[in-house]
């Protein structure tokens, strides 16, 4: 059967349609434009000639970048920390999510876990307690350092735990007389049903991962140890140019810290702009329906 759509319906959805469009443009525009400084010279770019398009085309400022073998190593530190603070956040948002769903007469404790934990989210001891709390562990100046003081990541536990809230009991009732267990039951049943917003809490602790540079600036001793984004910064915003070699110095000579800055954030955002489309679909569903419930 054919629903006839009113006129008025097919004049908004035009209209809906032309200002998403537009607002899509207008969020790729800066990204384009920051590309296009990128590739420009650094007297073009320094003053203000360069709009979406590149003008003095160069690589010098990626070359900048690339040529130096400490940025090869922050890569790699940041891919690691990435790695391990994805999968250890998400197992233990995982696993604490579950008992937290369950109702009072279940999980007598419940309600006195959960406010500990909102409890964090509101108070702190602060930046020194926590540096020094870190230090004690003996944990400074490793990979650890940078992936576990976060790896209790409370939003996206209730983000989690509202979700599991909202799939249908009966499913847990039914395996439980099939004689599964609480183990079986999350791996099994939770996990397999909860893609939407396992996906998108993937995707903030990966993007929460990547784009974290005060962590590693305080906690890593070595430059050998810094992350991707605390390299960057150290480089580029701060020049810090004491491990600059003789020829990344030839190369800086053809870079301004405007194009510097341009391709800092490009190289920093292309792997999230990657990433992204592959959990998109996940994005949505994910935050509606882990939102809506207590």
């Amino acid at each position: 059967m054919m629903i006839r759509m009113s006129m008025g319906y097919r004049v908004f959805n035009a209209f809906n349609i032309l200002f998403l469009v537009a607002l899509s443009f207008a969020c790729l525009l800066p990204i384009i434009h920051i590309l296009a400084i990128s590739f420009s010279g650094s007297s073009e770019a320094g003053a203000g000639l360069v709009s979406l398009w590149p003008v003095g085309f160069t690589t010098s400022s990626y070359e900048f970048i690339l040529k130096k073998p400490e940025f090869l190593t922050s890569i790699g530190v940041t891919l690691q920390r990435v790695s391990l603070g994805t999968v250890v956040g998400m197992l233990i948002t995982l696993l604490v999510a579950y008992p937290l769903s369950k109702e009072t007469h279940a999980f007598r404790m419940r309600t006195i876990y959960a406010w500990a934990f909102v409890f964090t989210i509101l108070f702190n001891g602060g930046l020194i307690p926590w540096y020094m709390t870190i230090k004690w562990t003996g944990i400074m100046d490793t990979i650890w350092a940078l992936v576990l003081p976060g790896a209790v990541p409370v939003f996206n536990i209730i983000l989690l735990l509202n979700f599991f809230r909202g799939l249908p009991k009966e499913l847990e009732e039914s395996a439980s007389i099939d004689g599964a267990g609480h183990w079986t039951t999350l791996w099994r049943i939770y996990a397999p049903l909860s893609m939407p917003a396992i996906a998108t809490i993937m995707l903030f602790t990966i993007v929460n991962h990547w784009n974290s540079w005060f962590d590693g600036l305080i906690l890593m001793k070595s430059h050998d140890n810094y992350p991707l984004s605390t390299y960057l910064q150290t480089i580029l915003v701060r020049m810090d140019l004491t491990s600059v070699t003789g020829e990344a110095l030839n190369n800086l000579r053809e870079v301004s810290d405007r194009t510097a800055k341009a391709a800092q954030i490009f190289v920093g955002a292309l792997p999230i702009m990657l990433v992204y489309p592959f959990l998109q679909r996940y994005f949505v569903k994910g935050i509606v329906m882990g939102s809506v419930k207590e």
